[in-house]
């Protein structure tokens, strides 16, 4: 899976890929790919933390946009990758840039496992939560939620501030470290998603559809 995710953040044209992980199963499988691995420690609260303690270590620049692509998203186009970061380079002012798609069904509204977000007209979000929002009192919804999607661009000197400051009593409470930005008063600018979304891999059900979807993906190429 690891590879994969490699692969995917590889071709979408960043100018440098690594893997940071605490555990030796994944960084063994991350080297015999031929990906550059980033040990860290094991304390870290999230993916943000973790990310912050590489770029301290490396040194890059406060100014540089760094994007935290998750290690179950095999299938994560990479123009979303491309996206999320350009996102960013627009909005000089936001701290990190996301993206949503519209939620498909009921019963993904109001499932705790898909993160919902609320935005202003400008594309600032305004909360994320596992809860349904916006929720409409009168059961009428003129406009369709939106699902989070969980891919993090950020600039360095903003991921070295998040990092800085303990887990907020929100963030602890939904389990979505975004919300200790907001709760700094930091910006996070959204947007759709230019291509839909792969599955991620949250549960065994959820890795057999993977293995089936990769190795058709692998049938496919050239010289398979």
């Amino acid at each position: 899976m690891i590879a994969w995710v490699h692969e995917r953040a590889a071709a979408s044209g960043a100018s440098e890929v690594l893997v940071a992980t605490d555990d030796e199963r994944i960084a063994r499988a991350a080297a015999a790919h031929g990906a550059r691995v980033e040990m860290t420690g094991t304390h870290h609260e999230s993916g943000t933390d973790r990310i912050a303690e590489v770029a301290e270590r490396l040194g890059w620049p406060d100014e540089h946009i760094v994007v935290n692509v998750q290690g179950d998203e095999p299938l994560v186009p990479p123009e979303l990758i491309a996206q999320v970061a350009g996102l960013l380079a627009r909005h000089p002012d936001a701290a990190i840039a996301t993206l949503t798609t519209p939620v498909r069904s009921p019963e993904e509204l109001t499932d705790p496992g898909t993160a919902k977000v609320v935005a202003d007209r400008t594309g600032r979000a305004l909360y994320f939560s596992r809860a349904p929002i916006p929720w409409s009192r009168d059961g009428d919804r003129p406009d369709a939620p939106r699902r989070h999607i969980g891919l993090y661009a950020y600039r360095v000197r903003d991921l070295k501030r998040i990092s800085a400051e303990p887990p907020c009593a929100l963030e602890l409470a939904e389990r979505l470290e975004q919300l200790r930005a907001l709760w700094l008063g930091m910006q996070i600018v959204v947007e759709d998603a230019v291509v839909p979304p792969a599955r991620g891999v949250d549960t065994v059900a959820d890795l057999d559809e993977i293995r089936a979807a990769v190795a058709r993906l692998s049938a496919a190429r050239p010289g398979a």
